[in-house]
């Protein structure tokens, strides 16, 4: 359906200022007529009756699409993605509900809106649950107006959207931070480095490759070696030491002591002695 509602060549080329102007251009469509449009869509999937109805909306969606311009986004990107959600809402329209497209739509075209904000506001995506998304677009007009939250504000907001005091703090938190490079920025041209780029202060102690393979060998010589002083041990040692520190179900010393018909304080002794003989042998 997006392919066919293509909009025309000059809708689509120029710039915003072009758009808009040539959108303001388009004849809007009485009642009647939208009703009939969306009938003839959803019963015969006319594709130029919803050609037709996009078409006269896009003014709409540009006017949506300018109350979000503070989140230092293109508005030709907002307007995009709001004329997608206007397409879903078309598509989805059901006439005989007995309300304007443009009532039903405004849910669909905030929605991409809203979505394209949250990816592209930040690399580090800052809004994730529908708690977070809420306080995402509504902490905003509350900081505006507010600026840092005190802890009566901080209630207030949390009150008002239902959502918790710490959700507040912490959205406002994400809100107020900065995107920054974790890698050095060039020396300046005094040949300093930049120390304050978190390369220099969040390094993984285990990072570097040559001690992540020497680790990886040892380990792997600690379980052959494992391997080779669980081979000497005789049969009932053997058994003994996998059931009770090998195995995924820990054996009691009375499930091996029926297993044996000997007395529980007679699998501990061998147990201490298998114990000290792999010891000696992985010391060797």
């Amino acid at each position: 359906m997006t392919q066919a509602l293509a909009l025309p060549p000059n809708l689509s080329l120029g710039s915003i200022d072009d758009y808009m102007a040539a959108i303001s251009r388009l004849p809007r469509l009485e009642a009647e007529e939208e009703h009939a449009l969306a009938v003839r869509l959803r019963q015969e999937g006319d594709l130029d009756a919803a050609r037709q109805l996009v078409l006269a909306n896009l003014r709409f969606v540009a006017h949506v699409a300018r109350g979000y311009m503070g989140y230092g986004l293109p508005l030709p990107d907002l307007i995009q993605e709001g004329n997608i959600g206007l397409m879903k809402a078309v598509k989805r329209f059901d006439p005989e509900v007995g309300v304007r497209l443009v009532s039903f739509a405004v849910h669909w075209i905030k929605a991409e809106i809203h979505e394209y904000i949250i990816q592209n506001w930040r690399i580090v995506k800052v809004a994730t649950t529908k708690a977070q998304r809420k306080l995402f677009f509504n902490l905003r007009k509350h900081k505006d107006r507010l600026g840092w939250l005190n802890h009566e504000e901080a209630n207030t907001v949390a009150g008002e959207l239902g959502v918790d005091i710490d959700a507040v703090y912490e959205m406002e938190g994400r809100l107020s931070s900065q995107d920054m490079a974790f890698d050095a920025a060039d020396d300046n041209e005094d040949g300093e480095k930049d120390l304050a780029a978190p390369v220099h202060y969040l390094k993984q102690a285990n990072a570097d490759p040559a001690d992540l393979l020497e680790e990886y060998d040892w380990e792997r010589n600690e379980r052959q070696r494992l391997k080779r002083a669980i081979a000497q041990l005789d049969d009932r040692s053997r058994d003994i030491v996998r059931s009770r520190w090998l195995g995924e179900q820990k054996l009691t010393l009375h499930d091996l002591a029926a297993r044996y018909n000997v007395s529980a304080e007679r699998i501990r002794q061998l147990e201490n002695s298998a114990m000290k003989r792999l010891k000696q042998s992985m010391a060797d």
